[in-house]
């Protein structure tokens, strides 16, 4: 009985199950190609390990490497080596010391009939469930032409086949012995490669189903492979009411037009120690005053001195840690891939149910993509409609270049994914520094359209009345207008 196209086996690798709707077809062979130390072989025993935990026979043939090493390398990453079996068909040291010959000989006369009864006697014996082949292309070298090579694999993959066997071979690139020619004889190929944000894994190729296109992301751990697929976030949508939240300023709300609404996008813009930080931790106070928790991911500083700065004015960052409605997370940019960093979000959001996420900032987080300038925007948009389609409410910090001068509404030109546009700016007035703030953009509401005085002191933030009598904030050229002095109906009669 054939195995339907719904039916699933594990590979071990719960990121790649993810990406291949849920694992193999049982009963069919993949490839897993990649270049030397890429992974393929860690990969091949997660697939085996999985059959282990499952009651199942696992099956390692092994073409190349030392076997003692070999299961040294895969036990110290945890695999089970005792309970899978392995058919060791490796050239050993005394096939060299012993062959002292000069007489020459056909290899596929030597090699090829011995060969062929050992995999067939091993498989046979075993009689497995899961198989990995480690490296099919080895038997490249014991065949005497290309045309055996791949008459053999044929075969090789037919007889796996009828044993029932899922099976597993891994092939390496190298320019003299490409591999795209195996893609024929496999129902799936996993491409492992590298760009300059990290290693990355693939799917060109799989048989009867679709899976996750694009290029997703893998880490070589301790543990193994973790593999970290690409965001799509129209997959994901969540239950949720459309409801305004105070920031907890009444200022800021009037501002608002009434707070920002649960599952929009925010983005707050403007120059280095404005105070957009400030802000949106005012903003996740407000929400732990209601019981929802936040999550802040730091690109840009450290914890120790965001935890310093939120201590002295006024907002209870202890307190909101220890009670579970706030968690700070540093983040490395130069250590993480795009794709990592949005499955740390999606944990927070999926496991620990958290209401609203702020990115501080969005030009640490370019840094995830090691110079890839074209993925920006394609990666923040993806993250920003996963968190509104989940209900969640995103805040961006966008750091402006200008400290005064010329408005620059975003940097990243990013503008568009937003929601909502809150900006701050710094402000010289008669040789003073000042501080505002306002609303350039909101979608789902009406908003007001004053700039106001913005100030962190000791006890928090202060937002002042309307700047009235200053014209030419944004365009970087402030200066207090004098009101004319308000005439009286006498005065103004005794004029006529």
């Amino acid at each position: 009985m054939k195995p339907s196209l719904s039916d699933r086996i594990s590979t071990g690798v719960t990121g790649l199950d993810e990406i291949l709707s849920g694992g193999f077809v049982p009963h069919r062979s993949y490839m897993v190609r990649g270049q030397a130390g890429s992974g393929k072989t860690i990969l091949g025993f997660h697939f085996l390990q999985q059959g282990i935990d499952e009651g199942e026979t696992a099956l390692f043939i092994n073409l190349e490497e030392d076997l003692d090493d070999l299961k040294a390398n895969a036990a110290a990453f945890g695999f089970d080596t005792d309970a899978i079996e392995f058919l060791d068909l490796s050239t050993s040291a005394d096939e060299f010391t012993e062959d002292q010959s000069y007489e020459v000989f056909s290899t596929a006369e030597v090699e090829q009939e011995p060969l062929t009864d050992r995999i067939v006697e091993g498989v046979t014996a075993v009689d497995p469930d899961r198989v990995v082949v480690d490296p099919l292309t080895q038997l490249r070298f014991l065949m005497s032409d290309e045309y055996q090579f791949r008459k053999q694999v044929v075969g090789f993959m037919r007889f796996l086949k009828d044993q029932d066997a899922t099976v597993v071979f891994t092939v390496q690139n190298t320019q003299s012995n490409p591999t795209d020619d195996l893609e024929f004889i496999t129902d799936g190929t996993i491409r492992l490669g590298a760009e300059e944000y990290g290693k990355t894994i693939s799917v060109p190729k799989f048989r009867g189903s679709a899976t996750q296109s694009g290029k997703h992301a893998y880490r070589i751990t301790d543990d193994g492979m973790e593999v970290y697929p690409a965001l799509q976030p129209g997959e994901y949508t969540g239950t949720f009411d459309l409801e305004q939240a105070s920031a907890g300023v009444d200022e800021i709300d009037e501002l608002l037009g009434g707070g920002i609404e649960r599952g929009t996008v925010s983005i707050f813009s403007g120059p280095t120690g404005v105070g957009k930080t400030t802000l949106g931790t005012q903003i996740m106070k407000a929400a732990a005053e209601r019981g929802e928790r936040s999550v802040i991911y730091l690109f840009e500083e450290t914890k120790q001195t965001f935890l310093t700065r939120s201590r002295a004015v006024n907002i209870p960052v202890d307190k909101m840690i220890e009670r579970g409605t706030l968690q700070v997370t540093e983040v490395e940019a130069l250590e993480r891939s795009p794709q990592e960093f949005a499955r740390m979000v999606r944990e927070e959001v999926e496991t620990r149910d958290a209401d609203i996420v702020m990115i501080d900032g969005i030009a640490g987080y370019r840094l995830t993509l090691r110079g890839e300038d074209g993925m920006l925007l394609q990666q923040m948009h993806a993250l920003g409609r996963y968190l509104k389609n989940m209900g969640v409410t995103a805040i961006f910090l966008d750091e402006t270049r200008n400290i005064t001068g010329e408005f620059e509404a975003t940097v990243e030109n990013i503008s568009y994914l937003a929601d909502n546009i809150v900006f701050l700016r710094h402000l010289e007035l008669e040789g003073e520094m000042r501080k505002a703030i306002g609303v350039l953009k909101k979608r789902t509401s009406d908003f007001e359209r004053t700039i106001r005085e913005f100030q962190i002191t000791e006890d928090g933030i202060v937002v002042g009345d309307p700047l009235s009598d200053i014209r030419g904030i944004l365009s970087g050229t402030p200066e207090i207008v004098e009101e004319r002095p308000k005439t009286t109906d006498s005065a103004a009669r005794c004029d006529e």
